[in-house]
């Protein structure tokens, strides 16, 4: 029998199964630490029922993507939650999920919160910054919670059917987005540290919530991700507008670094890269290098 793994607390797994939809409470085979490896939210599992309530897990089927954090696999998508103000906007946050969920070929929905704390200026920038994500294959979505500026339908149809993660840094916003969603969640939610600049953490663990057909995971507010795994072509390649107009670029294998010709170089010079991906570019290239020496 298979089911999905839906929650972990403490070592002790809550699984789902695929066709009956009970759940059960599980521990994990020994062989798992001996093969080095452990089972994780998102997880389809080979299983042995027990009794009423309770499970062994066997064995894991192959995953078709796993993130390290959040910890939790075979995803179809992924809700980016990046707050316009309080905290402020991240742009460096941004592009590090973008990149290393385009490298895992998991699909990538930005959702802008807390819109309605911008001044007009801030907003009149914010929807440069907006406008170009969405030019590059993106779908972006401003929400506010005070303004009530929410298309749940539009979320709704987003998530239905499909496993999705909401992620993001600390109080962005996540678990009130959800709690919009689906009141009867209603999920912890915390004031923004003054004294900080971010969000105290209200989620402990990675749960998958069944909701509209699908599962909706709500993951623990972090602020790093790095490139363990990824080489700086790979790094090059999940910037989506660098991947497409590299074609124009002289050599092949390009970097966008120092080598002449490049298109990626030239289109920043001329405003049709945003400085600031293309900063972040590099910073994450650097840092692909220095991880490589360890």
């Amino acid at each position: 029998m298979e089911a999905r793994i839906i929650c972990l607390k403490s070592d002790l797994y809550t699984i789902c199964d695929l066709e009956t939809k009970n759940i059960y409470y599980a521990k994990a085979s020994g062989l798992f630490r001996y093969k080095k490896t452990s089972p994780k939210v998102g997880d389809i599992v080979i299983y042995e029922i027990l009794d009423d309530k309770n499970a062994y897990i066997k064995e894991l089927k192959p995953r078709t993507n796993d993130l390290v954090r959040p910890a939790i696999c075979n995803i179809d998508q992924a809700i980016v939650a990046m707050s316009v103000k309080e905290p402020i906007f991240n742009d460096n946050l941004l592009d590090r999920f973008l990149s290393i969920l385009e490298f895992n070929n998991i699909n990538s929905i930005i959702i802008f919160t807390k819109w309605d704390l911008l001044s007009k200026d801030e907003e009149e920038h914010m929807n440069k910054i907006f406008d170009y994500y969405q030019s590059i294959g993106y779908t972006c979505l401003k929400t506010s919670t005070k303004q009530n500026i929410f298309d749940n339908n539009k979320i709704i149809d987003f998530i239905k059917n499909k496993v999705s993660v909401i992620t993001g840094q600390s109080g962005v916003g996540k678990s009130s987005l959800l709690n919009n969603l689906v009141p009867e969640l209603k999920l912890e939610t915390n004031d923004i540290s003054k004294a900080l600049g971010r969000g105290k953490h209200t989620t402990r663990h990675v749960e998958l919530i069944n909701i509209f057909g699908g599962y909706l995971a709500d993951t623990p507010g972090f602020g790093t991700m790095d490139f363990s795994g990824m080489t700086e072509i790979d790094i090059a390649h999940s910037f989506k507008e660098f991947f497409v107009l590299s074609e124009h670029c002289k050599y092949n294998g390009c970097l966008h670094l120092k080598e002449p010709n490049c298109e990626i170089k030239n289109k920043v010079e001329s405003g049709n890269i945003l400085v600031s991906r293309y900063q972040n570019y590099l910073q994450f290239i650097e840092e692909s290098k220095n991880l490589r020496k360890w």
